[in-house]
């Protein structure tokens, strides 16, 4: 394998203006990034680092061999790329800030509702009114659970559980995403009005699912987890956990691209809590603005997450909202653009939040000299 380059955002600052001009703005969205490690690796190993300014990233780039030096441009133009809107049927997600997607689970051994949403539709429509109502950008709906030894759904159980939850938010006007990864499931769910997909699997569970979403020309989320089939956290060894789930990232990208899909639908999740240990997944939440230099729209989805309770004294599954929204803040500092949550109410309120000390840092010259 020739030596691989990454460009990972260290620095970051309030606003340009702090920095005398010296940041960029990551990704088109509210976060500034003022010094940046370029990296090279060699058979999973770093074999040099340097960190640079903005103004110094040429520089840099010039003293790499060539094929490393054009991938680094690639990475270095991802990194400061403003995404387009997503347009999820009559609704328009705006991907310059932090979005907030509901999750609605209609599964009978949900981790976190226990089947609630659906044992009584009226329930679950109530829930999904009351996250829009909140401030959700887009509820994602699932009909099986993917938890450490869950077990598997029958396509026709999935569909009888997502399409009158589809149907019913169909209703509402909302934008909706379908989290599943069969085929079967992704075509009922589209005709019922769904208009994203978002697939653990990352479109490898059955091969059909690369081209039902090129046909259908809808936005999809490609999500990191080692294994494959139903045994989606079996194979967590890594070299490197951030440089590992980089590099699967982008062969996904890639294969999406050349099997159709439009680069413009692609987000990315890094698979928080799938195959990894607790060390892996706070280096991937650490290093998040490193997967902006992949140049599509990021999902993170760390909502009452297991880690959460190892991190807080075992707390439950309902007693992890503080630890929830610390994630999702750290997800906001890095940039990231859509937060995968069950508490929406609450992470829209830290959301609007953080947007008011951005929004007051950009403009704030108190300190500049005349």
């Amino acid at each position: 394998m020739p030596d691989q380059i990454y460009i990972r955002p260290i620095s970051f600052a309030p606003s340009p203006q702090s920095e005398e001009g010296e940041a960029v703005r990551l990704a088109g969205g509210m976060v500034y990034a003022s010094r940046f490690a370029v990296m090279m690796r060699r058979d999973g190993a770093v074999t040099q680092r340097e960190v640079v300014s903005p103004s110094g990233i040429a520089n840099a780039l010039a003293r790499l061999p060539d094929d490393a030096a054009a991938e680094g441009e690639k990475q270095w133009t991802a990194l400061r790329f403003a995404h387009p809107p997503l347009q999820l049927g009559e609704r328009t997600i705006r991907l310059d800030q932090p979005q907030i997607m509901g999750i609605l689970n209609v599964t009978p051994d949900s981790f976190s509702d226990g089947g609630a949403f659906l044992d009584d539709p009226e329930v679950g429509q109530a829930h999904a009114a009351a996250m829009l109502e909140a401030g959700a950008a887009l509820v994602d709906i699932g009909g099986e659970s993917t938890r450490p030894g869950a077990a598997a759904v029958w396509e026709g159980d999935e569909i009888e559980r997502v399409k009158p939850a589809t149907e019913y938010c169909a209703t509402m006007d909302a934008a909706i995403s379908i989290d599943t990864r069969r085929p079967a499931v992704m075509e009922a769910a589209l005709e019922a009005g769904a208009h994203m997909i978002n697939d653990v699997s990352a479109l490898r569970h059955d091969p059909r699912s690369l081209e039902i979403v090129a046909r259908a020309g809808v936005p999809v989320v490609l999500m990191h987890a080692p294994g494959e089939g139903e045994a989606l956290h079996a194979g967590g060894e890594y070299a490197n956990v951030v440089l590992d789930v980089f590099d699967w990232l982008k062969a996904r990208r890639d294969a999406a691209i050349a099997a159709g899909i439009a680069r413009e639908n692609i987000l990315l999740d890094v698979g928080i809590g799938f195959g990894k240990s607790l060390a892996d997944n706070l280096a991937l939440l650490n290093a998040l603005p490193l997967f902006h230099a992949l140049g599509q729209p990021l999902l993170l989805g760390a909502s009452r997450k297991r880690m959460i309770g190892a991190l807080s004294n075992e707390a439950a599954i309902e007693d992890r909202l503080g630890g929830s929204l610390a994630l999702a803040v750290a997800g906001m500092d890095a940039g990231v653009q859509m937060l995968r949550v069950h508490d929406v109410a609450a992470t829209v309120q830290a959301r609007n939040v953080w947007r008011g000390l951005r929004d007051a840092a950009l403009t704030d010259f108190s300190e500049m000299a005349d």
